[in-house]
């Protein structure tokens, strides 16, 4: 097995101040990278998808088995202003949920700090509701997951694909945003686009408002929800006011 090279630790030092210049050129790069994210146009959604899942009950109510009932994209911003959908690979033929789709619903962090910041996240699958309910129960699960096996979500935001007329699944995360009732999709990502992903930040670094921090470029996103912006607003995840 190939081990780091022991040294002195004034030379680990130095190696380290090196690298940390390395490391700030990469953050500065990834704040410019989602300040042109968050610059990207929108598109609205004119379809009318229908999901499985819904009911009028809420996202731990539903976990349980308690909801089960229609709900619309619309729906499932569960009146936030932005909405993150994870495209978890669960076809309606198979047992069981990705693996790898599993391991990231597993990084998802406490989702109050999410929807402090007007964010709702939701997982979606072909698979039918039924199916989902047993396997979200042993994973331990309360996020909201909901069945889209009523349409053609999936297909048209590319996390099925038609491949010489074989479906076949793929990982990813569709951004979406709302202006009243209008509904508008502002991002994907897919595979790799994944990596690094889980994070309260990472997952707002998405979205077209951003983390809503006032150093955020462009100017005036941090304010557009009306709410109390910055990290210093951030609480304990029982604190906060949904």
């Amino acid at each position: 097995m190939s081990l780091p090279e022991i040294v002195s630790r004034a030379q680990w030092r130095a190696a380290r101040e090196e690298l940390l210049v390395k490391e700030k050129a990469v953050t500065r790069a990834r704040d410019a990278l989602n300040a042109e994210r968050r610059r990207l146009p929108m598109v609205e959604i004119d379809r009318e998808y229908v999901f499985e899942g819904g009911g009028g009950t809420s996202p731990l109510e539903r976990s349980r088995g308690l909801g089960g009932g229609k709900a619309t994209l619309l729906d499932l911003f569960e009146g936030r202003q932005q909405l993150i959908v994870h495209h978890f690979m669960f076809a309606p033929e198979w047992d069981a949920g990705c693996r790898g789709c599993s391991a990231f619903l597993d990084q998802i962090g406490h989702l109050a700090h999410l929807h402090a910041r007007g964010t709702t996240f939701a997982a979606v699958s072909r698979a039918p509701y039924t199916r989902i309910l047993p396997f979200k129960a042993r994973m331990g699960w309360i996020l909201p997951w909901y069945s889209s096996h009523l349409g053609d979500f999936n297909e048209d935001f590319e996390a099925t694909l038609d491949q010489e007329g074989e479906l076949v699944e793929r990982p990813g995360l569709s951004c979406f945003l709302r202006d009243g009732d209008r509904v508008f999709h502002t991002y994907s990502t897919y595979g790799r686009g994944l990596d690094g992903l889980g994070s309260t930040t990472s997952l707002l670094d998405l979205t077209a408002l951003g983390r809503q921090e006032e150093w955020e470029e462009p100017e005036g996103r941090a304010s557009a929800l009306g709410v109390p912006v910055g990290s210093e607003c951030v609480r304990h995840h029982d604190e906060y006011d949904d």
